[in-house]
């Protein structure tokens, strides 16, 4: 008898949903920041570091597993395209998670490394924000999106000046700096023209230098 097994590596940590949304867990913004660099580092393996790009198209919490040391991996690859040299996109019928999905994916079935960035930019706020993008709160003429775009310059505005600030105050300032600087990437990732969005190598360079000035505020 022949027996066919997928081996894979146990996470110990679990999920990243599991982590946002336990009240038994929490994570500061030096591991969420570290988390959504190993999974931008993933992305762009696939998309860059390939001869035949791969689209990943589930990017969610659910789908970013956490080992041992907190190092995030991302999993499921159950409806992954590949993209020929000679294809910068392709169409598809199978729907990735309402919420996480491109718009030119949902109405159109597009798929495309731009998809992922979309993806991956939902994925971010949700992150600092600790709100799913399917919040009941959420409507058509509310999104995690739109929310995170009105609000983020009431709460820029809300940061006090490092300079000026006690030592344990500035840890907190130099917190919400760095998480109102990934939340910009964010919607730099999920605007609504996928030409208009940024590559993950760009991603990978803004979120290493936001890590490099939080490690120095701090």
């Amino acid at each position: 008898m022949i027996f066919r097994a997928l081996i894979l590596e146990f996470m110990p940590n679990g999920s990243l949903d599991k982590w946002l949304y336990s009240s038994n867990h929490f994570l500061d913004i030096q591991q969420k920041l570290n988390i959504l660099i190993d999974v931008a580092s993933a992305l762009e393996y696939l998309h860059h570091g390939r001869t035949t790009p791969v689209v990943h198209c589930d990017l969610k919490p659910s789908n970013v597993l956490l080992d041992e040391d907190m190092v995030a991996h991302l999993s499921d690859f159950g409806i992954a395209k590949l993209l020929c040299e000679e294809d910068s996109m392709i169409q598809t019928m199978t729907l990735a998670t309402f919420g996480y999905m491109a718009p030119e994916y949902g109405s159109e079935g597009i798929v495309s490394i731009k998809g992922d960035v979309y993806s991956f930019g939902i994925l971010m706020m949700e992150t600092i924000m600790r709100k799913k993008p399917t919040d009941e709160m959420f409507s058509k003429q509310m999104s995690l999106r739109r929310l995170v775009k009105e609000t983020l310059t009431s709460m820029v505005n809300q940061v006090g000046d490092t300079n000026y600030v006690s030592t344990a105050g500035r840890k907190h300032v130099a917190a919400n700096i760095c998480a109102l600087s990934v939340l910009q990437v964010a919607l730099e990732c999920s605007v609504e023209i996928p030409g208009e969005r940024l590559d993950m190598k760009q991603v990978i360079t803004k979120l290493e230098k936001i890590k490099l000035n939080f490690l120095k505020d701090i």
